[in-house]
């Protein structure tokens, strides 16, 4: 069973809390099952965009864990091309969930967050 995204994204907020990072929730989604998008900001004008994986990653991801994968294929991308990419997502799912995290390095610990 998966976790609600509402808690995974709790726990992915104290996870960067934990290692010194400014991570908000910028949208709030479905509580239960809303699609998580993660943006890393580099705070240079570009930044790293996160979603949900293709179903074909579930195979090697352990049952009810969340598997992500980068959504652009040039990452870091132009903080327009991203606020671009989630504007659509937005109007075809208006349940997802948008965190921000603001990393210069581009951390963005995802492999690390259980659920």
């Amino acid at each position: 069973m998966r976790l609600k995204s509402a808690l995974w994204v709790a726990a992915y907020l104290r996870r960067c809390q934990v290692e010194g990072l400014y991570a908000v929730v910028r949208r709030r989604g479905a509580e239960e099952a809303g699609a998580i998008f993660v943006r890393i900001s580099r705070l240079d004008g570009t930044s790293d965009l996160f979603g949900p994986a293709p179903q074909s990653a579930f195979d090697a991801t352990p049952v009810g864990e969340r598997a992500f994968s980068a959504s652009l294929r040039e990452q870091p991308a132009a903080d327009a091309t991203v606020e671009a990419y989630l504007a659509r997502e937005m109007k075809f799912d208006p349940d997802i969930w948008i965190v921000e995290v603001e990393d210069r390095a581009g951390r963005n610990f995802l492999d690390i967050v259980a659920g």
